[in-house]
């Protein structure tokens, strides 16, 4: 599965609006924001990076005045993490991933699930994008930007689902990728706090995942901030697969 994923993360950044490939990598930049979180890089499966090739990686990211950083599945790729290490990369984290297929999916009983939706006007975007940003603090302020990407998430093939809160606006809800290699990634499922405990995540991450299902994806992964969230994907039919690694390269002080 790792060598998937990762299969899937290159095809990923491929289609960020600029894409640079170097020495074994592929870096993906968003020119509307300078977070570390939309402009990363990732290996191609089996590279094997030289001293070179990450020098020249690193140029990419300074050049632009970004912080230098991967995500990857370290197992599709196990020469690279000593290539960065020695370059004085160091982790920011180590995430585990989960993985639903069609097999294990569970749909909720659907007396006990909140009325799930997808967007379809500005404000309900808009909504979605604020909700997330209550649900998930400091860094991930609304944004007109981050608006867009929910919208063009959904209209290049993913799917986006909230659930409509009873003042008008949204009480919580998520995004997934459009599929690549055969599985596709749910990502920021986020409940605003006054709403949780509402099995809003819950309803979200099955829509998304039936959604993905219906349009020919083989699987849906993610990654978990938590026990308690990874609860919440497990009642749903997700299963432990592997391991993702976050390096950084931090600006060198004298």
């Amino acid at each position: 599965m790792d060598t998937q994923i990762q299969r899937f993360a290159v095809a990923n950044l491929r289609r960020r609006p600029l894409v640079v490939e170097t020495g074994g990598f592929v870096a993906g930049f968003s020119p509307d924001t300078d977070s570390p979180y939309l402009n990363y890089a990732t290996p191609l499966p089996g590279a094997a990076p030289t001293a070179n090739d990450v020098a020249g990686l690193v140029a990419q990211f300074r050049g632009r005045g970004l912080l230098p950083r991967l995500e990857f599945a370290p197992e599709a790729a196990p020469r690279v993490e000593p290539a960065l290490r020695a370059a004085g990369f160091t982790t920011e984290a180590v995430h585990e991933y989960l993985v639903c297929t069609p097999d294990t999916l569970t749909v909720p009983r659907a007396v006990s699930v909140p009325r799930v939706q997808t967007p379809a006007t500005d404000e309900q975007y808009a909504a979605l994008d604020a909700a997330l940003g209550e649900a998930f603090g400091d860094g991930f302020a609304s944004s007109p930007e981050g608006v867009a990407r929910l919208r063009r998430m959904q209209d290049d093939g993913g799917a986006v689902r909230f659930v409509p809160a009873a003042d008008g606006g949204c009480a919580g809800g998520a995004a997934c990728s459009p599929p690549a290699e055969g599985t596709a990634e749910l990502g920021g499922v986020g409940t605003r706090p006054a709403y949780r405990g509402r099995g809003i995540a819950t309803a979200v991450t099955a829509a998304l995942a039936e959604a993905m299902f219906v349009q020919g994806a083989g699987s849906v992964w993610l990654e978990y901030s938590g026990d308690g969230s990874r609860r919440v994907y497990e009642r749903v039919g997700f299963r432990p697969q592997g391991t993702r690694l976050y390096l950084s390269l931090p600006v060198q002080r004298s």
